[in-house]
């Protein structure tokens, strides 16, 4: 009785910061499955201008029908190869993305892909199967028009296809979900619109637009920041606004001037947040659902960037750098970059890609990543997944085996830490930055957990104290797998790939390094280890030293 009251609690907690259209959208994405529509497909647009050169990322075809997916290879030899339920959801999604046609020496691979499509097309029919999925829907169709206006033609058959496809997503868009999927859609469907012409596709470019109209200033926070806090996705609807600014290039006055120039304004400031959020080996941290391999990379996304005249993003200045709207922190020194997060899970009514991480942190020191979070490397309702998202696999603090947001399934979050009493200090040995959360006030005794970051010119102390009563309580530092630790109790040091020494103390506590893993990537697994220090009282205070 009490867990049923436990899980009911829970599921309230869940839903009430949903919006009504979200639930409503799920009940009618789930009744409604329109029958798709044949007829042939609208004429295209001839282009004005020329396609700049997108983002890449690294190819995924090793074969004519041989891929490897999320760092797991598989075939496609068969018509059952596309939706084989002894593969992962996320696999056999990416199957149907069709990545590839705009991966890295893509042309190269021009014979692969024009057979690959057309296998598509013949053993995915219409609104059967995972490929008919609005997520993949949208992806699949941006990624062969992207390749068609890169010059490499579809054939006849594809282009037929891809007005079905795009009809079928016309009435099937994603919002029950909102957030980055509901962008995939909107952005999908302005490619399709503007890609063919007459009153069909109008109506597929107005749609989309529309969505764009409200999405934009929703999802793009005043400083630059993707609401959902995750910098992986962060990065991928950077790379779509690029796309739509590509897609002006090749059809110059078909999309509306103002909107074109918001979308510009807006990925003016994504690159700059993007620039603040990166370590010093150029690549994204891990806050929330990340990993590298998903997303272009960041030197892709900036060179992309520049193709289409954006400036180049700011430089980070040394120093405090603080990201306001989403609640990110960037302290950097000479020999160190910090990025803190005092920032909320994400938006209430999509949390879908928050981890339990408030208060975490990530550092680098001589420019090679040496504390970080645990990143991202599945998702599903697998324990590992929820293992992943748990404060425990954070560089953070975990009170009596509680996470400090209630994550659960997938993809759901119920009570949620809230940063509070965020300040910043600039003293004269170093800034101070400071924060709170919420998240373990719903304990039974209330605990609030507070952290302190300050650092010197070659120190860091991370000091947290819990106001309230509670049973265990630990500090975790996760180190990156090119770090060795030694020592326990309260002192030791660590080694750096590069042979740098770093000298570790603990007061309040008792620390010993313990066996972990780090998940740089969706499918990848590596062993690191993890400073674990136990509280002794209601505060330790860990403090680095190089």
């Amino acid at each position: 009785m009490k867990a049923a009251v436990g899980d009911a609690l829970r599921l309230w907690h869940t839903v009430r910061f949903l919006r009504a259209e979200q639930i409503y959208g799920r009940a009618w994405h789930r009744l409604y499955h329109p029958k798709p529509r044949l007829g042939p497909a609208p004429d295209l647009r001839q282009p004005v201008g020329a396609w700049r050169q997108s983002a890449a990322r690294r190819p995924s075809m090793i074969g004519p029908d041989a891929v490897v997916l999320l760092n797991k290879p598989g075939q496609i030899a068969e018509a059952a190869d596309w939706d084989r339920p002894d593969r992962d959801l996320l696999w056999r999604y990416n199957l149907h993305y069709f990545d590839d046609l705009n991966a890295l020496d893509a042309p190269q691979r021009q014979a692969w892909h024009s057979g690959l499509i057309a296998r598509w097309i013949a053993e995915n029919p219409p609104a059967r199967g995972l490929g008919w999925h609005p997520y993949p829907l949208s992806l699949r169709i941006v990624n062969w028009l992207k390749a068609h206006l890169a010059g490499r033609t579809l054939a006849p058959d594809a282009i037929a296809s891809l007005a079905i496809q795009s009809r079928a997503l016309a009435g099937r868009l994603e919002r029950h979900l909102l957030g980055n999927h509901l962008f995939a859609n909107a952005k999908a469907l302005v490619f399709a619109g503007t890609a063919f012409e007459g009153s069909e596709a109008d109506q597929w470019r107005r749609a989309g637009l529309s969505i764009l109209a409200r999405e934009v200033p929703e999802q793009i926070l005043p400083d630059g920041g993707h609401f959902e806090r995750s910098p992986m996705y962060h990065a991928l609807i950077l790379e779509d606004l690029l796309d739509l600014l590509n897609l002006d290039f090749v059809h110059p006055g078909v999309l509306p001037a103002t909107q074109v120039a918001e979308w510009r304004g807006a990925a003016d400031l994504m690159q700059n947040w993007l620039a603040a959020m990166v370590h010093p080996d150029g690549d994204i941290a891990f806050f929330n659902d990340a990993a590298f391999g998903v997303a272009p990379s960041c030197p892709e996304l900036s060179a992309y960037a520049a193709r289409l005249g954006l400036p180049a993003a700011g430089q980070s200045e040394p120093g405090v750098s603080t990201l306001p709207d989403s609640g990110y922190v960037r302290v950097a020194g000479p020999t160190f970059v910090a990025l803190l997060d005092v920032a909320p899970i994400g938006p209430d009514y999509l949390p879908g890609h928050a981890h339990a991480d408030t208060l975490s942190f990530e550092l680098s020191l001589f420019g090679q990543r040496t504390i970080v979070n645990s990143g991202t490397s599945l998702y599903g309702t697998s324990p590992e997944r929820l293992r992943q998202r748990s404060t425990a696999a954070h560089s953070t603090v975990e009170v009596d085996g509680q996470n400090s947001s209630e994550v659960w399934s997938g993809f759901r979050v119920a009570r949620r830490a809230r940063p509070i009493a965020v300040r910043i200090a600039n003293r004269e040995a170093g800034p101070v930055v400071s924060g709170a959360h919420t998240g373990y006030l719903r304990l039974n005794n209330g605990v609030k957990h507070t952290r302190e970051w300050r650092f010197g010119e070659a120190t860091l102390s991370v000091i947290d104290r819990l106001d309230g009563q509670f049973g265990t309580a630990v500090q975790r530092v996760f180190l990156h797998p090119g770090v060795e630790v030694d020592g326990n109790g309260r002192s030791g040091h660590l080694t750096l790939r590069g042979g740098e020494q770093v000298s570790w103390t603990v007061e309040g506590g008792e620390a010993s390094p313990v066996e972990a893993t780090w998940h740089p990537e969706f499918g990848l697994l590596q062993p690191n280890r993890c400073l674990a220090v136990r509280f002794s009282g209601p505060s330790v205070a860990l403090t680095l030293e190089w």
